[in-house]
């Protein structure tokens, strides 16, 4: 193992700002989970998404997307149409709910959710007497689904989309920022994300009723009473004040961590793409990804191993992509509708480092790196 200094997959980046909104929540004692520092980073995150939205700051991007199905009405017995490739907490919600997930197979053209897929399984679904009650579609590191054949789909059916952006803060189809395509949009601040709060998410919809209704559930459902009044079963998952004032600190460089992490890609896209063995995702026509993570493709499983074992041994971290959920022993007795295309990202794909403070010659180190496996 090298002895040089790690780099990591996707590292919290701060910018100097965020200390400043943590400090006024101590100095105030706003430490409670409220206060003036969550109102304005729901309005600073509103106000950057744009398309007339609400927001909800939360616990988690998980919390949020509990929230956004139990709000659609998802409850036990119910079907949920879900990406398969992507990472569990997109999935997992639906079972807290006691629903169960129907998996739904990438294309190739930007890895997400595959238009022709989703339609032949609402159709089978439907024909089997179950009609899917919710779609969670996925902009998978940070490349955008193909929103207006999947919306147009969801529409002709009549199924809500939960709009699972937590990897894709910043990016952008025709022109519209990624969170407000679905029924309802979903975020993560999680400490490998483009910005962090440490911990946190947020729903965003256009839709002030379901805004409403998702403040109320993550506030422990506490009805409008003198005394603790509760109707309903509710959450705590609303973020802290403390959390909220660092996310405001990140919403000032939000834009400046965004081209950072495309210039990781193109630096990794200019040095490595005459490597016949090695593709690159690109960007479709319309489509402004945020690059959360620069991800390669290889010829094959043993290719890929040996390249990220090669990188572990620089002390450099790497992951494979995400193992689809339809290949995971939780999910192992869930329906899926498949034509191959996840199995083999994940066999064949790696994820490179990619956090917005990388330096140049952690990037030539990289692919210094990798490059040695092809000599």
């Amino acid at each position: 193992m090298s002895q040089e200094s790690k780099i990591w997959l996707s590292s919290p980046h701060m910018g100097g700002e965020e200390q400043n909104f943590v400090k006024e929540a101590f100095d105030t004692n706003w430490i409670a989970p409220l206060g003036p520092n969550v109102t304005f980073f729901e309005n600073d995150i509103a106000a950057y998404v744009k398309n007339d939205v609400s927001v909800a700051a939360l616990s988690s991007g998980t919390a949020a997307i509990h929230l956004a199905l139990e709000i659609l009405g998802i409850k036990s017995g119910d079907e949920v149409l879900c990406q398969t490739f992507t990472f569990s907490a997109s999935a997992n919600p639906i079972k807290y709910l006691g629903a169960t997930p129907v998996f739904v197979d990438s294309e190739k053209d930007t890895w997400n959710m595959s238009p022709k897929l989703l339609e032949e399984a609402i159709e089978d679904r439907i024909a089997k007497g179950v009609k899917p009650k919710a779609i969670v579609a996925v902009h998978l590191y940070g490349m955008p689904y193909k929103v207006t054949e999947i919306n147009a789909t969801a529409e002709k059916y009549n199924i809500p989309v939960v709009e699972d952006s937590a990897e894709a803060l910043g990016s952008t189809y025709n022109g519209v920022k990624c969170g407000g395509f679905g029924t309802v949009g979903i975020l993560s601040f999680n400490g490998n994300k483009i910005i962090t709060t440490s911990g946190g998410g947020a729903l965003v919809t256009k839709d002030k009723a379901i805004k409403d209704r998702a403040v109320f559930l993550a506030t422990q459902a506490r009805e409008d009473a003198p005394h603790y009044q509760h109707n309903v079963v509710g959450y705590n998952y609303r973020m802290s004040n403390v959390l909220a004032g660092i996310g405001r600190g990140q919403m000032l460089v939000l834009d400046d961590r965004v081209a950072a992490r495309r210039a990781n890609y193109q630096y990794y896209y200019d040095n490595l793409h005459l490597i016949k063995e090695l593709e690159f995702l690109n960007e479709p026509s319309g489509v402004f990804s945020n690059r959360w993570l620069s991800c390669i493709l290889t010829p094959s499983f043993k290719i890929r191993e040996k390249i990220r074992l090669a990188l572990l041994n620089e002390n450099i971290e790497s992951r494979p992509l995400w193992k689809p959920m339809h290949a995971q022993p939780v999910f192992k007795d869930c329906a899926s509708y498949m034509d191959g295309t996840s199995e083999d990202l994940f066999e064949r794909g790696l994820c490179l480092p990619s956090g917005s403070n990388l330096e140049k010659k952690d990037l030539e180190r990289i692919v210094r790196t990798i490059k040695s496996q092809f000599i």
